[in-house]
Parts: C-alpha cells; sequence; structure tokens
C-alpha cells in the first residue's frame, strides 16, 4: 500500500510542500529583484502588509464583497433554475444545454468577451443604452461599476455548477414529505419553503463552503477584466499578493501576503466546516 501512494506523495511534497515553505521563508526575509539581501526581519513584512491601507481599505473589502455577492449570487440563480428546469416540460432537454453552456467557456475567454461588451467606445452595452436614448456610461473607469461587471460575470461562469448539483440533490428527495404536505392544504411556495429548502440544507452547505474557499483565491476574471483598476480600486486579494510580487518585483511583502491570505481562507474554510457539520448532523 505504501508502494502505491509515494509517487503521489512525492509529487505533493515536491509541487506543494516545498513551494510552500519556501514562500513562508520568504516572508520573513527581507527579499527583493532589487536588493536580494535575504535579511531575516521577523514579522516586518507582515506588519507592512497589515498596516498598507490599501490592503485593509480596498483589498480585504473587495474579496470579501466578492465573496459573498458572488456565492450568494451563484446559489440563489442557481437554487432558482435547479427548481424551474426539475419539471417537466417540452423542450426540456435544450433549455438545461443552453444553462449549462457557460460551464463550457473558459473564465478568460467569458472575461475577455465582457470587457469588450462593456468597452465604453464600442462595447454592446453602450449600443444599448444610446439605442434606448440614455447616455453612455463609462463602465470600467469606475471602481463600482468595475467591481459590478466582475462578480456578474463570475457568477454568470458558476450558476451551472450549483444548478447541477442542486437539480440532481432535488432529483433524490424522497416525494412522501411533499405529497403529504399537498394533501394537507399547503401551497407551492409553502411546500418549497418547509419541505424542500430544509431537505437541501446539506448540499447548498456543501455548494457554499466549496465555492468561498473559490471565490477567495479569484485572479483570472479579475485580472483580464479590470487588473485590479482603476487605480487599484478593484484589487483583490490575489492580484494583491501577485502584484507585490511580480510587478513591483518585492518578493518578501507577496509572500507575506499569501501566507496572511492562506490564515484567512483557513479561518472561513474552519467556520464554514464546522457549520456544515452540524448543518449535517442536523438534517439526520
Amino acid at each position: 500500500m505504501l508502494a502505491l501512494i509515494l509517487p503521489a506523495l512525492g509529487i505533493l511534497v515536491a509541487f506543494q510542500i516545498v513551494p510552500i515553505l519556501i514562500g513562508a521563508n520568504a516572508s520573513f526575509r527581507s527579499w527583493s529583484l532589487f536588493n536580494p539581501q535575504k535579511t531575516f526581519v521577523g514579522l516586518a513584512n507582515y506588519r507592512r502588509i497589515l498596516t498598507d491601507p490599501l490592503f485593509y481599505g480596498t483589498v480585504l473589502p473587495n474579496t470579501f464583497l466578492f465573496m459573498l455577492a458572488s456565492v450568494s449570487g451563484g446559489l440563489v440563480a442557481g437554487l432558482g433554475l435547479a427548481t424551474l428546469i426539475n419539471r417537466r416540460f417540452r423542450g426540456q432537454r435544450l433549455v438545461r444545454t443552453a444553462i449549462l453552456l457557460p460551464l463550457m467557456v473558459p473564465p478568460v475567454v467569458a472575461a475577455i468577451m465582457i470587457t469588450w461588451m462593456f468597452n465604453d467606445q464600442f462595447g454592446i452595452a453602450n449600443v444599448i443604452l444610446e439605442a434606448l436614448g440614455v447616455e453612455p456610461v463609462a463602465w470600467l473607469v469606475s471602481r463600482w461599476t468595475s467591481l459590478a461587471i466582475v462578480i456578474g460575470t463570475d457568477i454568470w461562469l458558476w450558476t451551472p455548477w450549483f444548478t447541477i448539483l442542486i437539480l440532481a440533490a432535488l432529483q433524490t428527495l424522497p416525494v412522501e414529505p411533499h405529497e403529504a404536505a399537498r394533501i394537507d392544504g399547503a401551497g407551492p411556495w409553502q411546500v418549497f419553503r418547509n419541505i424542500t429548502l430544509p431537505l437541501l440544507r446539506p448540499v447548498l452547505m456543501v455548494c457554499i463552503t466549496i465555492r468561498t474557499i473559490d471565490a477567495f483565491r479569484v485572479f483570472d476574471i479579475v485580472w483580464t477584466i479590470t487588473k485590479g483598476g482603476p487605480a487599484r480600486s478593484t484589487e483583490v486579494f490575489s492580484i494583491y499578493a501577485y502584484k507585490q510580487a511580480f510587478v513591483y518585483l518585492n518578493f518578501d511583502l507577496g509572500a507575506a501576503a499569501s501566507m496572511i491570505g492562506a490564515g484567512i481562507i483557513m479561518v472561513v474554510g474552519g467556520v464554514l466546516y464546522k457549520a456544515l457539520s452540524y448543518v449535517v448532523e442536523v438534517s439526520r
């Protein structure tokens, strides 16, 4: 058995454990490409990151806003679509295929497409506004419109993922509680709120846990659409750490930012895992 897991263990150590240890070591040293002394400086890099106004005033709020809006938006949209297509109707297969199409689009391709759509010179969004008699909007030069576009793109890309998982769960639910509730005179909304939703709770918690952890490390969509701009106002955690390390060439600060991010996501993941365990235990 040990011989079977050794190759996988070797790959894990080489490509996961060793890079993490190198990054942790760099976060405690003065390590810039312009002055690579690699002097041990203790927690100085962590203090610089945590006292950076851009970090706690923009990066952290943007990251948590993105997580909250993206996960909740995708969850609500996926739950609604799964509930709709769980019923029998003509063209059901065609609708299911159309809903799943965003899953086939690479995130970078989708982000480039969205960038063109909201271009203030030739984007289709401003063409529609002008046709309606509304002044065109410079979408990507404002923090909030840029963030809204990024979050909307992420919701569009991830809604099919929520839909598939929730639809699979819906099709395995027992029919007896639903039939008993209808016989007792419960309406569709009451059946959904009091029967369907509680039965779906464990699956919804799994979706929320996985997506929250994934949303925290988002990079490709934000980088392709805004690159953290305008004026670094849409930077999220991964963009901030990337710029520190590979744009400003401060490897020590980039490593420290990554370690702080790892700590935050471990805490968030631990809380969500506890909540998931509680929900599953209550549902038994």
